[in-house]
Parts: C-alpha cells; structure tokens; sequence
C-alpha cells in the first residue's frame, strides 16, 4: 500500500472511511464527511482563539466533579447515524473536529477520540468556513443524535443555540444570543455564559 505523506496524493473526489483516515501522514488538518475530504481552514485567528479559551475555561470549571468532560480541538470525533451501533472504522465515513464538544458518556471515549456523538458541540466560525459549518455540520450533527449544538458568530457577537427535538429527531432553534445576555446551554441550565465577557477584547 502506498505511504500517504501529502493531501495531493489522495483524490478529493473519493470515497475515504475512517480507517483510511488513520493511515494518512500529511501535516494538513482535514474533516471526512460522508467519506469525502475537507481541508480545514488555516489556524485560527486571535478572535476565535480568545473565545474559545474563555468558554473552554468557563465550561471546564463548570464540569467539575461531575460525569461530562470537555473537549477542544484538534480532537477526532467520528459520527455516523444514531439508530446504529458502534461501527468499525472501516464502516465510519465521518470524522469531524469541532472547536469544543461535551461528552457524558465516557463508554464513547478511546484513545483516538469520541466513538459517536458528543452530547454539545460549539463551533466558532472563521471566515471562510460558514458554509460548511452552518448546513454541512448542521444536518450531520443532528442526523449524529448530537443534543445540543451552539454556532458562535465572533465578528456579529451572536451565539444560535440549537437543541435536538426528541419528537421530529430535528433541530429546534432556542435561541439567537447577543449583545450582553447570558446564554445558558439547555443539557446544563445552571451555567451561564457571559456573553459581554465571552466578546470583549475578541
């Protein structure tokens, strides 16, 4: 088999599961959805790493002592459609790294990542990656069985909160936060995000 040490050795075009992900040994960061490459937008800017220290700081302090933990990129999560069982890598087409997720259930948790959905994933856009993160990701987390689902918008100071209906298996929007209210995620009522604090010096 040939050593896959570049992103230009692989067709963009194909059909890629996740074993075939764990062999690759280029330095570029990708996603795999539904069996097809993305490339990760370049690092981060200052706006979206300040923001996502500040909740991750303000998240992680909230879990403590109890059963969920916190997860920051880079960190694989592999999804595939609620109503199946855990897969075999070579059965998962899907492999994503949100910017935070919460997961509860740690018999998902294993040396490579998360083996199924997170029960809260944030994402924090970048310029460039709104499309993919705003209907790619949207569908897939809630088709995943992901519970709830935030998409922070740093340059408009917005944070869309969205939560899985149990009935419709669909995403509801909650809410559109900004300016200086407090979000409060729906799986954890007691913590309050300060959003004026979450934004300044953003």
């Amino acid at each position: 088999m040939t050593k896959i040490t570049q992103l230009s050795q692989l067709d963009l075009n194909g059909d890629y599961s996740y074993a075939d992900y764990l062999t690759w040994q280029f330095d570029e960061t990708v996603e795999l959805i539904k069996g097809k490459i993305f490339p990760m937008s370049p690092a981060p800017n200052l706006r979206h790493q300040r923001i996502s220290r500040k909740l991750s700081s303000a998240i992680d302090i909230f879990l403590t002592g109890k059963s969920c933990e916190l997860f920051a990129a880079p960190f694989d999560v592999r999804l595939y459609d609620r109503r199946k069982s855990l897969l075999a890598n070579q059965e998962i087409h899907t492999v994503v790294q949100p910017d935070l997720c919460v997961v509860c259930d740690k018999t998902k948790l294993d040396e490579q990542g998360c083996n199924g959905a997170p029960d809260w994933i944030i994402e924090i856009l970048s310029k460039g990656n709104t499309k993919k993160e705003v209907t790619l990701k949207h569908r897939l987390y809630q088709d995943s069985g992901v519970m709830e689902y935030w998409l922070i918008f740093p340059y408009e100071e917005v944070v869309q909160q969205f939560f899985l209906d149990g009935q419709t298996e669909t995403y509801q929007l909650v809410k559109n936060y900004a300016g200086d209210e407090l979000a409060v995620p729906q799986l954890f009522p007691d913590l309050a995000i300060d959003l004026a604090a979450l934004f300044a010096e953003a």
